[in-house]
């Protein structure tokens, strides 16, 4: 191989090992949460599991956010050559004892469904006055089946009487964030993105795709 042939071959390697570090795919089915995560990481080339082929359904068997992150991650980052990010996040109430927490997205009993998931919260709460609540997301970034790193955020507020707002989703319509009077859901995306637990979760993927 030539010296010139030989100079092509790094740089095109490195221009493959640049792409590759800023292409993540989200371990995730939820359509809302690729959005946020790829509105929030402009920079990067944001995928979603449509990417993988065949990819597993992980069960989210474990007792925290970080081992339920961690699960998704490292199954899924086994089948690609890409850095595959996977968040588990949710609701923490302190008048319930933490609760929904790991179970934010089942909490009614089925997955996903934003209006039972709402409405449970509600009659859980009925006659309670002190509803202190936080939003916590824990991050994981991995790779060849390995986790490479993993990333906290949260977000502190209040659960409301009713649902207010028509924006976001999840348990959006009920959260008011510390320091605001209306729920994420009436913020808007753009202020949300940048208060939000995922966010400041985010904030650090950055800086270290940034240092790495």
């Amino acid at each position: 191989m030539g010296f010139y042939s030989k100079r092509v071959e790094v740089f095109s390697r490195a221009c493959y090992e640049e792409r590759m570090k800023r292409r993540l795919i989200v371990a995730t089915r939820n359509a809302h949460k690729v959005e946020e995560i790829r509105a929030i990481l402009s920079t990067c080339e944001v995928l979603d599991l449509s990417a993988v082929e065949d990819p597993p359904e992980v069960e989210e068997t474990g007792s925290s956010f970080l081992e339920n992150a961690s699960l998704k991650a490292v199954a899924i980052s086994a089948l690609t050559d890409a850095l595959v990010l996977s968040d588990d996040s949710g609701l923490e109430v302190d008048a319930l004892s933490g609760e929904p927490g790991v179970y934010s997205s089942r909490y009614a009993g089925e997955d996903g469904n934003d209006r039972l998931n709402n409405e449970k919260l509600l009659r859980e709460l009925e006659g309670v006055t002190e509803r202190a609540a936080r939003f916590r997301c824990l991050i994981c970034v991995a790779k060849g089946g390995e986790v490479l790193a993993h990333f906290a955020g949260a977000v502190e507020g209040r659960i409301l009487d009713s649902e207010k707002g028509e924006g976001g989703f999840g348990y959006d319509p009920l959260f008011v964030p510390e320091g605001y009077d209306q729920s994420f859901a009436e913020l808007g995306e753009e202020l949300k993105n940048g208060l939000s637990h995922r966010a400041r979760a985010l904030e650090g993927v950055l800086a270290w795709l940034g240092a790495t």
